[in-house]
């Protein structure tokens, strides 16, 4: 339906994330994959969603010269937001502990902002869930680790991996925004775009 609505559009996700790609295949749309390599790092200042913001606006950026009329490119990031400070992916094994250990028996939000770019216009979106663990044990987070090595998770997990069927006792908000993408709002934003062409 939505393929359709965007057929005049040439859609190219910015994503190397298997779970995005996913996403956006289950939206039955067609898109091309294109990459570029960015140095993801942002301003002390800035705060919870100001940081996903910036960095899914900054990874547009290498693009910007390269768009046609009817490209929409679409650039997103992921930050977990707890203890005032963003938890980004972990650098190891024991970076990963740490972390996990820090969600356990806590409330944490999961932050994703999406960018949408073209040759004349830009819009950025972000969307908030808050997340709680349960008391997790030593052992049960090291048993993750080991099993699903969440390197290149925000916040060291996956919702959807063991840890996420084991450990979370309450989801607030969108559940899809957890695993790096606000589909809801990716949906509504690219319906509007198509019905304002």
């Amino acid at each position: 339906m939505l393929n359709e609505k965007l057929k005049d559009f040439n859609i190219i996700l910015a994503s190397g994330s298997p779970r995005r790609q996913a996403f956006f295949k289950g939206l039955g749309l067609e898109f091309e994959i294109r990459l570029k390599p960015v140095k993801e790092e942002y301003p002390d200042r800035l705060k919870h969603f100001e940081i996903s913001n910036y960095l899914a606006q900054l990874k547009a950026l290498p693009f910007k010269d390269e768009l046609k009329e009817n490209d929409v490119l679409i650039t997103s990031d992921t930050i977990v937001w707890h203890n005032e400070k963003a938890l980004g992916k972990p650098k190891d094994e024991g970076d990963a502990f740490d972390i996990l250990k820090s969600l356990s028996n806590a409330t944490h939000e999961v932050i994703t902002s999406v960018c949408f770019t073209n040759s004349n216009y830009n819009k950025t979106l972000h969307n908030s869930t808050k997340v709680t663990f349960k008391a997790l044990t030593d052992d049960e987070i090291w048993y993750y680790i080991k099993t699903c090595k969440p390197f290149d998770k925000a916040g060291a997990y996956g919702i959807q991996e063991w840890i996420g069927e084991i450990g979370v006792t309450k989801i607030e908000g969108s559940y899809f925004n957890v695993m790096g993408l606000p589909v809801h709002l990716v949906y509504k934003t690219l319906n509007d775009m198509a019905n304002s062409k």
